[in-house]
């Protein structure tokens, strides 16, 4: 250290303290500004990316939220959709059984009809035969009893005291 000193010299130093304030004159006219203003605008940028990841973070943040939203709804009505197709498939059903109930009893009906109408057929069809058969019974029994003269006047005489009884 002390050679340093024994060394000093101040015309060295004048001129080196003089051509540091030239250089810090011409650095702080010509580099200072353009130095700043860069750094200004890289500031400026750098605050402008951070606002636009803030602004994109919470769009984000809306459009998870929005497509949630959005999910939920699909859900809901998919949900409604599905019970829609529920009760739309029970009552088709309901009303399959309802109308095959309907046509069989219709059908029910109709056979009953048919039967009491081929019944009422097959009896009218038996008492023609009946009667057939009774008025050809009648008649041989009237021509054996006619044919011989004392029948025909004990049966007169049956049928006059018949009538006299009532």
């Amino acid at each position: 250290m002390e050679k340093l000193y024994n060394d000093f010299s101040f015309g060295l130093f004048f001129w080196q303290a003089f051509i540091l304030i030239v250089l810090i004159l011409l650095l702080v006219k010509f580099a200072w500004k353009p130095i700043m203003e860069s750094i200004t605008a890289r500031e400026e940028g750098i605050k402008d990316a951070l606002l636009a990841a803030e602004k994109a973070k919470k769009e984000m943040h809306d459009l998870q939220a929005s497509n949630e939203r959005i999910l939920q709804e699909a859900r809901l009505e998919r949900d409604t959709m599905l019970k829609e197709a529920r009760e739309i498939k029970e009552k088709m059903i309901a009303d399959a059984k309802d109308e095959a109930q309907t046509q069989g009893l219709r059908m029910i009906e109709q056979a009953k009809a048919s039967i009491e109408s081929e019944k009422n057929a097959a009896m009218a069809e038996l008492k023609n035969q009946v009667s057939s058969l009774s008025l050809e019974i009648a008649e041989k029994l009237l021509k054996d009893e006619l044919s011989n003269k004392e029948s025909q006047v004990k049966l007169v005489e049956k049928m006059l005291g018949d009538v006299k009884l009532n």
